[in-house]
């Protein structure tokens, strides 16, 4: 489901920290009810409403529901080869920063 290594090019130097902000997957049971009633209901009405766009919109839900899980995406990190890698969840899940160290 997922590609076997993370199709992105990191350039660090040695020590340096890489930084990634996604929307990812609600780890909340009921605030994860809300937040796919929010995500499929509402974002793509008001996309289509403020940028008269709505199949975008639609698309961008979708494809954060494709989006690895935080476990999954943590250990593509450390198989690109960072160390130290964690992440931390913001506002239940909808967010999450991952982090990893090139030694």
């Amino acid at each position: 489901m997922y590609p076997d290594k993370i199709l992105c090019v990191w350039v660090l130097k040695k020590g340096g920290r890489f930084l990634c902000l996604e929307l990812s997957h609600v780890d909340t049971p009921v605030f994860k009810q809300l937040y796919d009633y929010y995500s499929f209901s509402v974002i793509p009405v008001l996309g289509e409403l403020v940028a008269g766009d709505r199949d975008s919109y639609q698309y961008l839900v979708e494809s954060v529901r494709r989006f690895p899980p935080q476990e999954v995406f943590a250990s593509m990190i450390a198989d690109a080869g960072f160390q130290k890698v964690e992440y931390e969840n913001l506002v239940g899940g909808v967010v999450v920063i991952h982090s990893g160290l090139k030694i």
